[in-house]
């Protein structure tokens, strides 16, 4: 499984990635799966009753003492705030309207911004679709990590670290890697954010505020459902680059974990690529999977063959075009 020793430099490979012709394969195979590729309405009202969960959480720790304010972040705000990073991955790809509304998507995503504390989503778009098109690409695809990651954390400990400062590096690392001019809706989504986190503050305080914050950096840092980030393309057997999880946790982050399946498809919303797998099931059955996210962070941490240099790279040609 994998290299015998630690990794000096990332995975430079040179054909396509995989997922453009498996789908070509799999439509010609199976063009029921076209019919999946509509939007998911009931996306917009799961994410409805998240932002009221969290305002009511906002409202419950205002008054709390400061360790169950902590306890409360960690236990239950985390998983909000990382299950709605997700649903705005699913409005990033325009499940929640459809592609013929795309605007419709975008506002949609800055309101489902407002109960983490930071603006992301108009940025996240951005860039994800730059993963998508260009998975691996050097210089492009913001989602490997720098080689100073690669470099610097390569022990144990180090790795250890490295997860729980997820959160800081995926925000530091576009500007490093790929800095894109600042765009208008980037600008709303900044002050649409600032304005909710002030009305927070001033009608609940400060503990409502650390709650939500605390929240969204503990669920994207040391956190079982943060092993997606390390399952979905991080190469624990050599030669694979996407990697599935069939997991419970699905249930809480709109089937992220079917990974090659969304790869494959990026159209079809996360509540139907467990059908996109029933269907095409001998395309999916036999590749690389995992069931456990807390595996793979602590296989990550403590498998030596493993660390932020386990990626595939690519140096792209032709023309590059960016969102």
């Amino acid at each position: 499984m994998g290299n015998t020793v630690a990794r000096e430099d990332f995975e430079w490979v040179y054909t396509d990635q995989p997922h453009a012709d498996r789908r070509k394969e799999i439509l010609a195979k199976h063009p029921e799966i076209k019919a999946l590729m509509k939007p998911d309405y009931n996306l917009i009202w799961v994410v409805v009753l998240m932002v009221l969960a969290q305002l009511t959480a906002f409202y419950l720790v205002k008054d709390l003492d400061w360790k169950w304010v902590v306890f409360w972040a960690y236990v239950f705000g985390s998983c909000i705030s990382h299950s709605m990073t997700l649903a705005i991955h699913e409005i990033s790809h325009n499940s929640a309207f459809g592609n013929s509304k795309a605007m419709w998507n975008r506002w949609f995503g800055i309101f489902a911004n407002l109960p983490l504390g930071l603006p992301y989503s108009i940025s996240f778009k951005r860039y994800h679709m730059d993963h998508h098109r260009y998975l691996g690409g050097d210089g492009i695809d913001v989602d490997i990590p720098t080689n100073f990651e690669g470099w610097f954390f390569c022990t144990p400990f180090r790795k250890f670290i490295w997860i729980v400062l997820q959160p800081f590096f995926y925000a530091i690392r576009p500007l490093c890697i790929n800095p894109k001019p600042i765009t208008r809706l980037e600008i709303i989504n900044l002050l649409a954010q600032l304005t909710f986190d002030v009305a927070i503050y001033y009608l609940w305080g400060v503990k409502s505020i650390f709650y939500m914050l605390a929240g969204s950096v503990l669920g994207l840092g040391l956190h079982p459902i943060s092993g997606h980030f390390i399952a979905e393309h991080y190469m624990f057997l050599k030669g694979h680059e996407t990697y599935s999880y069939y997991g419970p946790l699905n249930l809480l982050t709109f089937n992220v974990g079917y990974h090659n399946e969304h790869h494959d498809f990026p159209n079809i919303p996360g509540k139907s690529l467990p059908l996109v797998k029933k269907i095409a099931a001998e395309y999916y059955d036999n590749l690389p999977q995992y069931n456990s996210w807390i595996k793979v962070l602590y296989d990550f941490v403590m498998d030596d063959t493993i660390s932020p240099y386990s990626r595939m790279k690519r140096q792209l040609k032709g023309e590059v075009k960016q969102d």
